[in-house]
């Protein structure tokens, strides 16, 4: 072989280790970095918050062509409900999604959702919430306080789990239970002769264990997700109280970003609702027999003690508002919009 040959089989090895090294590298780089990061979180844990944050991820990053990368934190990772809250607000935490329970301390007006007898049953909670003019006032009611609302749906209803079984009416005599902090969740209680205690999700379960508190009031997806069979044995269902759930997105962050992607952010929440709704609905079915195959057990009321709950609960709303002009004006138009389905 000539000398030239050899350098020409040498300098083609050397350019085929080079390129092979180069494309490892460029198949290792990890790819660009978005424009802008929304943090979106949520107390819960595989649920339909959890999931509507899914959609929510999968929908945004798409239309905005990898712009805007959503990162989802369940499960109070970015803090307890208020810290998240108040983040949003800021702007630090971009989006979070729960029961508009607790944006009472935004606005006392989101706290008449939490009414007992307010709704039939979570189709008729959803009807309710869904009206057009309802939904709209709903969404924008707190953008004077930094928040911007994107989404709204129905997290079926609140029941009742403590260490010793709600059994019948008269086992809520002189229990504490957690409540997320509403004035009408307190007042339902002291009708049924028991103490509303208010407590972010994440600190249920240490507190339940430690006696702080006899039980909870949480949608069977909670108990559910948290594997509570160890301190719960028994969820009583009763349907008095729907949970409605409120998915909110940072003003301060949105108003940061170009016009174009501050309507794809505002309208890719609303665009995945009804998909998040009719997850709720199948995901809702499951829930009992997911708990049971927990070892855990379900408990109705009997017609009786359910005659008794809604003599007690069914004048709340008009009594605990009434006192507040403006609370009292909203509860009156969404129990006037339930009425109408």
């Amino acid at each position: 072989m000539s000398k030239t040959g050899a350098i020409t089989r040498i300098t083609a090895r050397r350019v085929a280790a080079l390129t092979g090294a180069l494309a490892s590298l460029y198949a290792a780089a990890p790819a660009a970095a978005a424009d802008y990061v929304m943090k979106f979180g949520t107390a819960t844990l595989n649920e339909t918050q959890h999931q509507y944050i899914k959609f929510y991820k999968e929908a945004l990053e798409a239309a905005s062509g990898g712009r805007i990368e959503v990162q989802i934190y369940p499960n109070s990772q970015l803090g307890p409900i208020p810290r998240e809250i108040e983040g949003v607000q800021l702007g630090s935490i971009q989006a979070y999604v729960g029961p508009v329970d607790f944006f009472v301390g935004v606005d006392p007006r989101y706290g008449v959702f939490s009414a007992p007898m307010l709704f039939r049953d979570d189709d008729h909670a959803a009807a309710t919430i869904h009206d057009p003019a309802l939904e709209k006032e709903m969404l924008d009611l707190a953008v004077s306080k930094r928040l911007i609302g994107v989404a709204t749906f129905t997290l079926v209803s609140s029941n009742y789990g403590a260490k010793r079984p709600i059994l019948g009416i008269a086992d809520f005599q002189g229990k504490k239970l957690r409540i997320n902090g509403t004035d009408l969740e307190r007042e339902r209680m002291r009708r049924l002769g028991a103490s509303g205690i208010a407590m972010p999700l994440s600190e249920v379960t240490p507190a339940l264990d430690q006696g702080t508190i006899d039980g909870t009031i949480s949608g069977l997806s909670v108990f559910v997700a948290f594997k509570m069979t160890e301190l719960v044995k028994v969820v009583t269902i009763t349907n008095d109280t729907m949970i409605i759930s409120i998915a909110m997105v940072s003003k301060p962050w949105l108003d940061k970003l170009p016009p174009d992607l501050q309507k794809l952010v505002v309208d890719t929440g609303h665009a995945i609702q009804a998909k998040t709704q009719e997850y709720e609905i199948q995901f809702s079915k499951q829930l009992e027999n997911d708990w049971i195959a927990m070892g855990g057990k379900i408990q109705r009321f009997s017609a009786d003690d359910i005659a008794k709950m809604k003599t007690l609960l069914s004048s709340v709303g008009d009594d605990a508002t009434k006192g507040q002009p403006a609370v009292h004006d909203m509860f009156e138009q969404v129990g006037a919009v339930a009425a109408k389905h």
